[in-house]
């Protein structure tokens, strides 16, 4: 009787191990990650150049963005951007995993970025979440948080 109860919770584990694999985006990128995970290589340089007409188009009527200092919507994050209160000056991206849920696609980065804020140049290490959803043919941002991670900044 033991033997089987083991064998089953073996035959469980080896099932629950199966679909985790599948539901991951390890492995090739679809067509659809690899151009979210261009659109948001994109989007950190625009955020860069202050380039708030594109950015204008990215982020979404609805779009939400969350910071160590408070969250916002759209228009509040565009002028944050254009007047320079936070300087997006670069994001050191290490890694990236999409996955995919029908047309919304949620994007994990492990980053440091390098940003001006209140004219004093800071650099944290975060984790960042972005969603987009495909709309009409386009992709459009719908959230963006920053998660401080507790690793030293990575140089």
């Amino acid at each position: 009787m033991k033997a089987i109860i083991l064998g089953l919770c073996f035959f469980s584990m080896g099932i629950l191990s199966a679909t985790a694999q599948t539901n991951s985006s390890a492995g090739t990128p679809t067509t659809a990650e690899q151009e979210i995970i261009q659109l948001s290589k994109i989007k950190w340089q625009w955020m860069s150049d202050k380039n708030v007409d594109k950015l204008t188009a990215l982020f979404d009527e609805k779009s939400m963005f969350v910071h160590m200092g408070g969250s916002w919507g759209k228009s509040r994050e565009l002028e944050v951007i254009k007047s320079g209160n936070i300087w997006y000056k670069q994001a050191k991206v290490y890694s990236t995993t999409v996955n995919m849920i029908g047309n919304t696609a949620i994007l994990l980065s492990d980053i440091d970025l390098v940003a001006v804020v209140g004219g004093n140049e800071v650099t944290n290490p975060f984790m960042v979440t972005e969603v987009y959803v495909a709309q009409n043919g386009k992709w459009t941002m719908g959230q963006l948080s920053f998660s401080r991670l507790m690793r030293p900044v990575k140089n």
